[in-house]
């Protein structure tokens, strides 16, 4: 499934997902939000939590996918999207990959670590039994200035 044209909702959605990023930075984490939405609704949304968490595992995305397997009493997501302002690393993309999400919808690229278009295109992966459609850049100039300015303040 390779890259989806952006939906009308897209941007409204990854707003919200901005907001989430907003509360993780205020808590000290590095800024990336997600949100699951299913059937026009958002069912979760979470931010960062590694560091209050002492999880390296504690991503935006994998916060979220915990959520709404509790939500869902499921790990199988199906027909939800995920929106996050942060290209999906590795272990994300593995996560969405085994809860059968079909979309991700992601803001600004990773460069270092994405793993859906930029460093590495695991989501339509052939050899995999799974594949996600994806739509990048999503309200990406705020979502990268999120980043920016987190980490500008710290180095």
């Amino acid at each position: 499934m390779p890259e989806f044209p952006a939906l009308p909702e897209d941007e409204l959605w990854m707003q919200r997902a901005i907001v989430c990023a907003e509360h993780a930075a205020r808590a000290g984490e590095v800024p990336v939000g997600a949100m699951i939405v299913q059937n026009g609704q958002c069912i979760v949304e979470a931010g960062n939590a590694p560091i209050a968490l002492s999880d390296p595992t504690a991503h935006a995305e994998i916060q979220a996918l915990r959520q709404a397997g509790q939500v869902q009493r499921n790990y199988r997501l199906v027909d939800c999207t995920l929106y996050v302002t942060l290209e999906p690393c590795i272990m994300c993309v593995g996560a969405l990959i085994h809860a059968r999400v079909v979309r991700v919808v992601f803001g600004a690229s990773d460069p270092r670590t994405g793993a859906l278009t930029s460093v590495f295109t695991l989501g339509d992966s052939p050899q995999l039994n799974h594949q996600l459609s994806w739509t990048k850049g999503v309200l990406a100039a705020p979502c990268a200035a999120l980043l920016k300015e987190f980490f500008k303040v710290r180095r």
